[in-house]
Parts: C-alpha cells; structure tokens; sequence
C-alpha cells in the first residue's frame, strides 16, 4: 500500500523530474498480483533517486498577476510539507 501511495506522489509530479519513468520502473511491478515482492538494491536506489530528485527540483516562474496561488499541504506529528502552485 505505501507503495502505490508514494508511486502516486510521485507520479503526480513527474513533470518536475527528467526520466522518471526509467528511474521508476522496476518499483511499479512490486504493486502487481502474482508477483513475490522483492525490494533490492535497484529499488532502494529507484526510490532514493525520485525522493532526491523531488526534493530539489527547483521550478522558477513568474506570478500572472491574474491567476491565483494554490498551497497544498499536509502534517502530521511527525512532520509537515507543503507545495505552491
């Protein structure tokens, strides 16, 4: 489940990181029926890349002035995040 949750995060914004497909596809096919799940060296460094990848993917543009800022957010006791779009 944590799986799927982070492929579509991840997924979400893949616009933002060059190559996400090739770097994610072996993570994908642990989410199939029938498949022994497997998490290895290829999927740990998949996962590690996107993560880092996500974190410092830096989209610069100017505000129009007639369109309007959305925030997403969300915490928990553990942390918070948030994105402006």
């Amino acid at each position: 489940m944590e799986i799927c949750q982070f492929l579509g995060l991840a997924g979400y914004y893949r616009r933002f990181i060059e190559g996400f497909s090739k770097i994610a596809k072996s993570i994908p096919k642990l989410t199939q029926k029938g498949i022994k799940f497997y998490w290895g060296e290829k999927e740990e460094n998949a996962f590690q890349l996107i993560k880092q990848k996500l974190c410092s993917a830096l989209i610069l543009a100017l505000h129009e002035g007639s369109e309007d800022f959305m925030v997403y957010c969300d915490a928990s006791h553990k942390g918070l995040g948030a994105v402006l779009m």
